[in-house]
């Protein structure tokens, strides 16, 4: 008897068969293409790319308003954390106020580009760098894949500046082209090429997930606050557990783009299935 083979180039692998939620990857609002091609060279080259001024000020203010009064009384846990900064962790069931930020029409562009469709959200935080507050040890956000480098990137990363960040108050640093790097730790001449990321508020800083950086010592009399979003591979694991911190009531009030990234999709053929289904049905089933 003979046996049939499922091959790489089906359909069933391509497409999932998903008909009655089709996937809205790619559907945001177009951006101009000449823009997107000059920043994808730029994020391909060095790792990184600054979004100079794409949030207006007046509605940076507003959120950051409403952020303030959410941060917590308590710093971080560690020397990693800050143990002069403020987090907010779980930020969606708390506050849809950064959900434009996390699906900004330019920032989805680029991911289009860098990552598979139906890429996930890995993680959204809020941080606020208090004045005294040490740098943070450079890393790289994809260290959790334990899959060694050089390799692809497999998620990339924005921090949005809330406030303007300067080389005083705790600007990100980062290692220009170190995302091409293999294995190896920052040495002492490596981290002499590091930069701080200076922009004004309303901008952000877009990263591929193998770029080594980390917050910047705040030698300031003022905090830095920002806001930032990891994004990942739709076949890897996210940081947080949306479907956990992020109740279905909470979810059905976000967009189709937002809950496609919070893992109501489906990546070619099952993968984010539940009972067998798509779980986009569980939000039907909320409204």
């Amino acid at each position: 008897m003979s046996q049939r083979v499922l091959s790489g180039g089906s359909d069933y692998l391509k497409s999932g068969y998903a008909k009655t939620y089709q996937s809205t990857a790619g559907t945001q609002e177009a951006v101009d293409s000449a823009e997107l091609d000059r920043l994808h060279d730029g994020l391909l080259r060095d790792g990184y790319v600054i979004l100079q001024r794409i949030v207006p000020e007046e509605q940076i203010d507003r959120i950051s308003a409403e952020l303030r009064e959410l941060l917590p009384d308590s710093c971080g846990r560690n020397g990693f954390e800050g143990t002069l900064t403020q987090r907010i962790y779980a930020v969606i069931s708390k506050t849809l106020a950064c959900n434009p930020l996390v699906e900004h029409p330019l920032v989805l562009g680029l991911l289009d580009r860098v990552l598979a469709p139906n890429y996930l959200l890995s993680q959204l935080q809020v941080i606020n760098i208090l004045p005294g507050e040490r740098s943070q040890p450079l890393h790289h956000d994809d260290a959790f894949y334990p899959v060694p480098r050089p390799r692809p990137h497999y998620g990339a990363a924005t921090i949005i500046a809330m406030d303007d960040f300067t080389a005083d108050n705790g600007a990100t640093v980062v290692i220009p082209r170190s995302h091409t790097w293999d294995g190896h730790a920052p040495t002492p001449e490596d981290c002499a090429q590091s930069i701080p990321v200076i922009m004004p508020k309303g901008s952000m800083v877009l990263f591929l997930g193998t770029l080594w950086h980390g917050g910047g010592a705040n030698h300031s009399t003022a905090s830095r606050l920002a806001v930032t979003a990891q994004y990942c591979e739709p076949w890897v694991r996210q940081q947080e557990n949306f479907s956990l911190s992020v109740p279905l009531a909470r979810a059905s009030e976000c967009s189709a783009h937002m809950q496609r990234m919070l893992g109501y999709s489906i990546h070619p053929p099952f993968m984010g299935m539940v009972n067998g289904m798509h779980p986009r049905r569980l939000l039907d089933e909320t409204s």
